[in-house]
């Protein structure tokens, strides 16, 4: 990833919209988790450890892209407020 150009603008501190696991990972990973009811913390400690072993280098790649797409809008705007869908 080429870091050039994103100087001027500080990264907001604790920014959802530009933290990888905040706009993608917590939530896949919660989904997996909390789609059966958990019966016990082994229970869940298991389904936890599950979907992180599902995550795929493709879907990190693409979590990757995704970030590159956010701080460039984030750089066009001049790191104005912005809606992500």
């Amino acid at each position: 990833m080429d870091w050039k150009g994103f100087g001027p603008i500080p990264w907001p501190p604790r920014s959802p919209d530009l933290s990888p696991l905040d706009f993608f990972l917590w939530g896949y990973i919660k989904n997996i988790v909390y789609a059966e009811k958990i019966k016990n913390i082994q229970h869940l400690q298991e389904r936890i450890t599950s979907a992180i072993e599902n995550v795929t280098r493709d879907m990190i790649q693409k979590m990757s892209q995704e970030t590159e797409f956010r701080l460039d809008v984030s750089r066009a705007t001049n790191g104005a407020h912005i809606e992500m869908y």
